[in-house]
């Protein structure tokens, strides 16, 4: 448990600078609401189409890649920091890990999902 508490300790102090900060700006913050405020903001030009357009879904396709590649750079921190000590064997799952990725950008890339048009 002495392990886990500065982790509990900072969660609970962000929440409480969370809270402070949302607490001080509705008290503070100014209140007045108006027709114009109330429109949506589009990069300072009037907003147009519909609020429900459809996105492609290559569009989708390409976050969900960039997701996948950006939970393998979280997963290879550890294993960078702790390369050392894993010796061969965390060099060559490391290497399997990468590998395997590698092979599905190939993939992906074959089939067309990051070409944009």
């Amino acid at each position: 448990m002495l392990t886990w508490f500065p982790i509990g300790v900072t969660l609970v102090f962000a929440a409480m600078v969370v809270g402070l900060m949302v607490t001080i700006n509705r008290l503070t913050g100014p209140q007045r609401p108006s027709i114009i405020k109330g429109q949506p903001f589009e990069c300072g030009n009037e907003p147009s189409g519909g609020a429900w357009g459809r996105f492609s879904v290559h569009f989708y396709l390409v976050a969900i890649l960039f997701l996948i590649f950006d939970v393998e750079v979280i997963l290879l921190v550890p294993w960078s920091v702790e390369i050392r000590q894993l010796g061969g064997v965390g060099l060559v799952d490391a290497l399997i890990f990468i590998g395997i990725l590698a092979v599905g950008l190939i993939y992906a890339w074959q089939r067309g999902a990051l070409d944009w048009e």
